[in-house]
């Protein structure tokens, strides 16, 4: 049953949130975006910080091993953001970033498929940290999955927009956003069978999604939230609003779990 947990939620966070991201990038406004960027912030946030790292300290296993671990995982996140591996993209012409025209388009050329080849690792992992908190807890597995779709929404629809922009058809755009989404679910599997009979390796795993959780939030989305608010002066209020509503949600929805 675990597994099938893992397989669905998996498909949640992969195939289905780039069906989603492709479905609203044909309608959607740049606010809807961003706003969506502010309620996953609060998400990411909330998981990591109520939840994994509880989840993780709670084990027994040793406190200064899983704080070299979240330490490690937080610089290992930036090295890979530089290699160009790590990016998140939710920027797309008239998004109210500034960029020049065109930008999309060049950024699509010949990094096209480095972005796609970028996402598919970091859906591999994600697939992986969804195993994890599944082998941890089934609510934190779900409530892992559903943070990791709300963020990949507004990635998705960043990389959509933009592949369209540099001339892929839809069909050709969407088939390999779908290809690098199904990198989660094989990760999910790799996940499974690796740390299935590995409880002594579970509590750093599930630390490491923390830091991969916390580095995103706070390396990638708030940076980008502040550049909005910057660009629209009334959006701050709403972007605390929501990140506080994220929060709250994984509050509210695994209340309890850490009880024990």
């Amino acid at each position: 049953m675990t597994l099938l947990h893992i397989m669905a939620a998996t498909l949640l966070a992969g195939a289905a949130s780039v069906l989603a991201a492709a479905v609203l990038s044909l309608t959607v406004l740049s606010g809807v975006v961003h706003r969506l960027v502010s309620l996953s912030a609060g998400l990411l946030l909330g998981m990591a910080v109520l939840h994994l790292l509880p989840e993780a300290i709670e084990s027994g296993a040793d406190l200064h091993a899983l704080s070299a671990t979240l330490l490690a995982g937080l610089v290992g996140f930036f090295l890979l953001e530089k290699l160009a591996i790590f990016r998140h993209s939710h920027h797309y012409e008239g998004d109210g970033h500034g960029h020049s025209h065109g930008h999309d388009s060049d950024e699509a050329g010949p990094q096209g498929m480095l972005i796609l080849v970028g996402d598919g690792i970091h859906n591999f992992a994600d697939g992986i940290i969804i195993a994890a908190a599944f082998l941890a807890d089934i609510r934190l597995g779900w409530m892992t999955a559903f943070a990791a779709a709300a963020h990949e929404i507004p990635q998705e629809i960043g990389d959509f927009i933009v592949l369209r922009n540099a001339g892929y058809s839809r069909a050709r755009a969407l088939v390999y956003n779908l290809l690098s989404g199904l990198a989660a679910v094989l990760g999910g599997l790799v996940g499974y069978l690796m740390l299935g009979q590995r409880d002594a390796i579970l509590p750093y795993v599930l630390m490491f999604a923390a830091a991969s959780f916390v580095y995103i939030a706070l390396a990638d989305l708030v940076p980008d939230l502040h550049r909005q608010s910057r660009a629209h002066r009334n959006e701050s209020g709403l972007q605390l609003t929501l990140m506080l509503v994220g929060i709250a949600l994984v509050a509210l929805i695994t209340g309890g779990m850490h009880a024990h």
